[in-house]
């Protein structure tokens, strides 16, 4: 038998692979260079800003046992836009891009429940009571109350236990 040949077939096929190998590296490699080249993110430091933080905490402690609390959720992420006899897709672009503070779900199903707004300066802008105005309607129309607190640097979990379980009481 003739050693040669098969050596040279051996030789032939490792070739093959391992240029297989470096094509499919070469592609992965490229690929991922598009994609990092494309746009650039860095995690944030904090989810949520220093006044929702200390809202967030009263909002635990006030009712954290009954209900999950999710901070800055978009209105796409709780509400349905693909109702029959509408443009779903102009209605999801609509929701979208607003969100709210807070949203209260019940523990059992993760139905939500309750939208929290935590209004500082900022809502006193023009183009923001619109944007405020929009949302509250959209809620309304949901069904889903919407519950909005000044942010004056401090806040009264009293107030905002009895001002939370009033809502939940008369939407249900």
């Amino acid at each position: 038998m003739d050693y040669t040949i098969v050596f040279a077939v051996i030789i032939i096929v490792a070739v093959g692979i391992a240029s297989e190998v470096l094509n499919k590296k070469k592609k992965i490699n490229k690929k991922e260079k598009m994609v990092k080249s494309l746009y650039h993110y860095r995690r944030k430091d904090f989810l949520i800003s220093r006044a929702e933080h200390k809202f967030f905490d009263i909002l635990i402690e006030s009712v954290g046992n009954r209900y999950y609390i999710f901070p800055q959720i978009h209105l796409a992420t709780f509400l349905d836009h693909k109702v029959v006899g509408q443009n779903w897709k102009g209605a999801f672009r609509h929701i979208d891009e607003k969100s709210v503070d807070f949203v209260l779900c019940d523990k059992a199903y993760i139905k939500p429940l309750l939208a929290i707004e935590l209004d500082d300066q900022t809502h006193q802008r023009d183009d923001r009571k619109k944007r405020d105005r929009e949302v509250e309607n959209i809620l309304k129309e949901a069904g889903l109350p919407l519950l909005r607190f000044e942010n004056h640097g401090s806040f009264d979990k009293i107030e905002i236990t009895k001002r939370i379980s009033e809502t939940l009481e008369k939407s249900n």
